[in-house]
C-alpha cells in the first residue's frame, strides 16, 4: 500500500527533534510514496533503536559526518547493527532525494541535512564526527 506523507512529518517520525535550519529545509518537500522499501527500512530502524543507542551510549558505535553510523569498536553484533543501519538509511535517502527529483546533486545535500539532525539529537556521551572531520564526545 501507498500512502502520500507530509515530508516534515516523515522525518519528525524518523528523527526526533530538529534544528530550525532542518526543518526550514524539510517543509519544503514531501515523500510521494511510502513504499514497501521505504515502510522496511523505517521498520527495521524501529527494530533496532534500543540496541543502536546502546551501543552509542557504551561509544561502540557513532553518528559520522556523512549522515550514517559508525563503528568505534568490535564488539559482538556492532558490525552487524552499523550494516543494518547503514544500508536503511541509504534506502530513505535516496528516496527523498528521487521522490523530490533533486537530481545527482541532491544525496550529499540529503546525507548532510541528516548528519546534522544525527549531530543535534545524540545523547551527551555518544560519539559525533564533526563536519570538520574530528571525533568527539557530545
Amino acid at each position: 500500500m501507498r500512502t502520500k506523507v507530509p515530508f516534515i512529518i516523515f522525518l519528525m517520525m524518523l528523527m526526533g527533534s530538529f534544528s530550525m535550519s532542518v526543518v526550514a529545509w524539510a517543509a519544503q518537500y514531501d515523500i510521494r510514496e511510502k513504499t514497501p522499501q521505504i515502510q522496511q527500512a523505517l521498520s527495521g530502524r524501529q527494530a533496532r533503536y534500543g540496541e543502536l543507542q546502546q551501543l552509542k551510549s557504551q561509544g561502540m558505535i557513532g553518528e559520522n559526518n556523512q549522515g550514517f553510523v559508525q563503528a568505534m569498536g568490535n564488539g559482538p553484533g556492532v558490525g552487524e547493527i552499523v550494516n543494518a543501519e547503514n544500508r536503511d538509511r541509504q534506502v530513505i535517502y535516496q528516496a527523498i532525494v528521487d521522490q523530490n527529483q533533486f537530481g545527482s546533486g541532491g544525496y550529499p545535500q540529503v546525507t548532510m541535512v541528516f548528519a546534522e539532525v544525527q549531530r543535534d539529537k545524540a545523547a551527551p556521551g555518544d560519539p559525533i564526527q564533526l563536519p570538520s572531520g574530528e571525533w568527539v564526545k557530545k
